[in-house]
């Protein structure tokens, strides 16, 4: 009975047909060392959330906006495999933090879209999750809907969903978001058709098996120490079948052949930021990719973080000189399928509570005139 008062206990969780006890532990003050003595807990649980199918329930994706996602899917998939001669432009905020400002950012970009379609696919960036180097800052609206307030976990997941589904609705384009944590996937594999795994995750192993069960294109950051065995190791591995646990479930993969590399330059030891956007560097990738055996061989350049050391202005260099690199060797045209671009209504960046509408929150980014032009010109290297 003194066990019973410290737990509650959640019945009625159906998945693939096995019944779950989900024990909440919130109201447990103590445990037991192996000596026998009491200890207090590092974790405090706070709420149980809602499962994915819980809130997409609540919120879901209409059936029209799923087809847009479908003939989408379908159309940027054809762009990693080879099929299509198209080029990806994955561009927008640095962090969604703002619902009203992202839309409406994004309904210009459908706009400009409408006129380049036939030579680019733009996929807009609803980044929701944002990683920290320190643990510290703005971690997206995931994590603070508000960012003035303190986290909210629940309104979180209801934020994200809701922003992903209005852009769709008001531009008709689907969305790229970047996977911090593996778990979240489910909230949003319907509404995405494509994933960024960061520096920081590449290396971990559930990011990577996650991947391996999505069915849309995942971009697989090189790591901050910019190894690139690192991150065509774990191209290898996301394009594997994996058994693993997932969600409490075990689970198991057929592999994503649509998962490839994404270069956003290093760090040195010195702290010192080493781009690898240069002719050389998308020429060795190229050269690395014939050894590793891998499915779909093609590169997306990210041209800001430590290729651009966050001089956001730099973008526009960056995207030109990749594009110029396209144009001189075959193999490096047939290789680098996309850039990504940190991009907002006003360009640079504030502090949280300055309230500039439309004025990115962490990095800072190019603003619309400038980003209009940016698309304009990588239209006309094609």
């Amino acid at each position: 009975m003194e066990i019973l008062r410290h737990f509650s206990f959640f019945l009625n969780r159906l998945q693939d047909g096995a019944s779950y006890i989900i024990i909440l532990l919130n109201h447990i003050p103590y445990r037991k060392d192996c000596f026998g003595k009491e200890n207090t807990m590092s974790f405090t649980f706070l709420k149980l959330l809602p499962t994915p199918d819980e809130i997409k329930r609540e919120h879901p994706l209409p059936e029209s906006f799923a087809e847009i996602k479908r003939k989408r899917d379908a159309e940027i998939k054809d762009v990693i495999t080879g099929k299509s001669k198209k080029f990806l432009v994955i561009i927008g905020p640095c962090s969604a933090d703002n619902e009203d400002s992202v839309c409406e950012y994004i309904s210009r970009l459908a706009k400009v879209n409408d006129r380049v379609k036939d030579k680019l696919i733009l996929i807009p960036r609803i980044y929701t999750n944002k990683p920290r180097t320190t643990g510290e800052g703005y971690k997206g609206i995931l994590h603070q809907p508000d960012p003035e307030k303190k986290p909210d976990f629940l309104a979180g997941l209801i934020a994200m969903r809701k922003m992903h589904i209005r852009a769709i609705e008001e531009s008709g384009l689907t969305a790229a978001d970047e996977m911090l944590y593996p778990e979240n996937w489910g909230y949003v594999e319907d509404i995405l058709s494509y994933v960024a795994i960061g520096a920081r995750s590449v290396e971990d192993q559930h990011h990577r098996m996650t991947v391996s069960g999505f069915d849309v294109p995942a971009g697989m950051k090189n790591p901050t120490s910019g190894t690139l065995s690192v991150m065509l190791n774990s191209i290898y591995a996301a394009q594997h079948p994996h058994s693993f646990i997932y969600r409490g479930m075990e689970v198991a993969t057929n592999g994503n052949p649509l998962a490839h590399a994404v270069l956003r330059g290093s760090v040195n030891k010195h702290g010192r930021s080493l781009p690898n956007y240069h002719y050389e560097d998308l020429n060795t990738l190229y050269t690395l990719y014939q050894d590793y055996d891998l499915l779909n061989p093609a590169c997306v350049i990210d041209a800001n973080h430590n290729n651009s050391d966050k001089q956001f202005e730099q973008q526009i260099r960056i995207v030109k000189e990749v594009m110029h690199s396209r144009k001189l060797n075959h193999d490096i045209h047939g290789m680098v399928k996309g850039v990504m671009i940190e991009s907002y209504i006003e360009e640079g960046c504030q502090k949280i509570g300055e309230g500039v509408y439309g004025k990115s929150i962490t990095d800072p980014c190019l603003g619309w005139k400038a980003s209009e032009q940016l698309i304009y010109d990588i239209a006309d290297y094609d």
